[in-house]
């Protein structure tokens, strides 16, 4: 894709595409309101949304979009919400303090990114060699993840709800080989969250930016490397173009989960019903969004495989025994840093241990 169409593909990309199973959820959720779900007939309300990802960008920016849509179809326009991508109305990485500050009601993104406002926030993004996103999933909806999580961003006047995950990731893009830990040396490359302080402590510089900065970033040298997603997005992004390597595994995200924050006040005024609909839409983002990666992925890959020159390469295990090991140290720091940490770290691990044997003796062994 050359540069100019990638621009107009991010600027443009289409709000009205719907993942097939849009329909018939908005129909079921009709059906049931004939019923039995008593959407609130009195008081209106209009909300606004803002998201760290360009507008309208494709699954993640989309699925946003999709969220006003369902909410306003299945309350018959009694609630409604206007989203902004990332810089329509606030810059993308102030979306935590645009929604806590009550500048707007919702936001969209993920939970590494406010890192600076609360460390333990990381534990709720992705944890290199961490769960994958079933496993989260599963920490989160059964394994008393999603209490610490609503815990934690309450004294922001936060309520979190999972909203969509990316599933696993690519390792990232390169324009030189890394053949030992020696290659990372100097190197500026784009990683957010804890896989940043895990290329860091390697000899690597962290650089954290938006997505619709990248491709410009790493054409003009002011980074050397960057993770993104994985082959649907980044081929539409147009890193094949500018990149020579494309590693893998995504040690740094496995599964990262995407998060839909509400403004705590905002969110008690609501009526039960209204609050019931935020979590029942919230759920089927991110059963959907995680669908749609892991097919869209799938696709992409055999596409950027046969039409680019494009070389895939796996890290070497030495380099990647690296990233395993000061991914332990960088964890071990985090849960250190504050009593809250200690807290969810806990959780996460004991959850980890407890479901890994499962895992591997049902799903790793067969695959």
């Amino acid at each position: 894709m050359k540069s100019l169409d990638r621009r107009n593909f991010i600027k443009t990309a289409s709000v009205a595409a719907l993942a097939a199973g849009s329909t018939s959820l908005i129909g079921c959720a009709k059906e049931k309101n004939k019923n039995s779900f008593n959407i609130n007939s009195g008081e209106t309300y209009e909300w606004k949304m803002v998201t760290t990802w360009p507008p309208h960008f494709p699954i993640l920016g989309e699925f946003a979009d999709k969220i006003a849509e369902w909410i306003k179809k299945i309350s018959n326009g009694r609630f409604t919400i206007q989203v902004y991508g990332g810089g329509e109305l606030v810059p993308a990485l102030e979306t935590f303090d645009a929604v806590a500050n009550g500048v707007v009601e919702m936001g969209h993104g993920a939970a590494y990114y406010w890192a600076g406002k609360s460390p333990a926030a990381q534990f709720f993004g992705s944890i290199p060699f961490g769960m994958n996103a079933r496993q989260i999933n599963a920490w989160l909806y059964y394994g008393n993840g999603l209490e610490l999580w609503k815990e934690l961003y309450e004294k922001f006047n936060l309520v979190p709800f999972p909203c969509g995950n990316t599933g696993g990731q690519m390792g990232g893009w390169f324009n030189k080989q890394i053949n030992s830990t020696a290659d990372l040396k100097g190197l500026k490359m784009r990683m957010p969250g804890l896989g940043g302080s895990v290329i860091t402590k390697a000899g690597a510089t962290s650089i954290l930016s938006p997505g619709g900065e990248l491709y410009t970033n790493l054409e003009r040298g002011v980074i050397d490397a960057l993770e993104w997603i994985g082959p649907y997005h980044d081929y539409l992004m147009g890193f094949h173009n500018i990149a020579k390597y494309y590693y893998y595994p995504g040690w740094h995200e496995p599964g990262t989960p995407l998060e839909l924050i509400v403004n705590k006040s905002a969110y008690e005024n609501l009526p039960d019903d209204f609050k019931l609909l935020i979590d029942t839409v919230a759920k089927a983002v991110n059963v959907l969004m995680l669908s749609e990666f892991e097919a869209k992925n799938a696709e992409y890959f055999y596409k950027m495989k046969n039409e680019s020159k494009v070389i895939f390469k796996q890290f070497p295990e030495d380099v990647l025994n690296t990233f395993k090991k000061l991914s332990a140290e960088v964890v071990e720091e985090l849960a250190s840093s504050s009593p809250e940490a200690q807290k969810i770290y806990k959780s996460y691990k004991s959850f980890k241990a407890s479901i890994a044997e499962w895992s591997n003796m049902v799903e790793r062994n067969y695959l």
